[in-house]
């Protein structure tokens, strides 16, 4: 398939979601933003998307006036990584393939203990879960990225959390619409 017939194709869905009643519109993008359908219900106004960069953007510019507190519920709608919902198997379908894609699903013993030690240090010193993007990433790496922010103060990051949470959201709609 070209990039032509791709690009069209996009723009045909995102016609179509543009069309769609409120309601189905919300169940079209849900888990886009983990557990948070509010950002979908209020991006919906902003109807019609003519490209994913669009839909996104507004998106994010629903989060962005959101209040703190609905921010802070966002970012603990995330599960922690390889933690007690990727044992129990209670992860949505998107953050299931998303840790399985970073390899958390392939961690030794000794990887898992650590890595849930750094998500109990994390949550002790922030309040809220890590979270980062892990498309792209591998386990070392994010073990890695914990134990560097775990350096920073807790504005910087929220804000993180919000920017990867924005990464994560993009990756879901490329997907959607690929």
């Amino acid at each position: 398939m070209t990039q032509t017939a791709t690009a069209d194709q996009t723009e045909t869905a995102l016609a179509a979601l543009s069309r769609l009643p409120q309601a189905e519109f919300v169940a079209r993008l849900d888990g886009i933003f983990e557990h948070s359908p509010w950002i979908a219900e209020r991006a919906w106004a902003q109807r019609p998307f003519d490209s994913v960069d669009a839909l996104h953007g507004a998106m994010l510019g629903v989060l962005d006036a959101a209040s703190e507190a609905e921010q802070l519920g966002l970012i603990c709608a995330h599960p922690e990584l390889a933690g007690k919902e990727a044992e129990a198997g209670t992860l949505t379908t998107a953050s299931t393939g998303e840790q399985r894609g970073a390899g958390l699903d392939q961690c030794s013993r000794e990887e898992l203990l650590r890595l849930r030690q750094l998500n109990r240090d994390y949550r002790a010193r922030f309040g809220f879960p890590f979270v980062v993007a892990v498309k792209g990433l591998t386990r070392y790496q994010i073990m890695d990225t914990v134990e560097a922010r775990l350096g920073n103060d807790r504005a910087t990051e929220f804000r993180t959390c919000l920017r990867e949470i924005a990464k994560i959201a993009r990756f879901r709609l490329d997907a959607l619409f690929a």
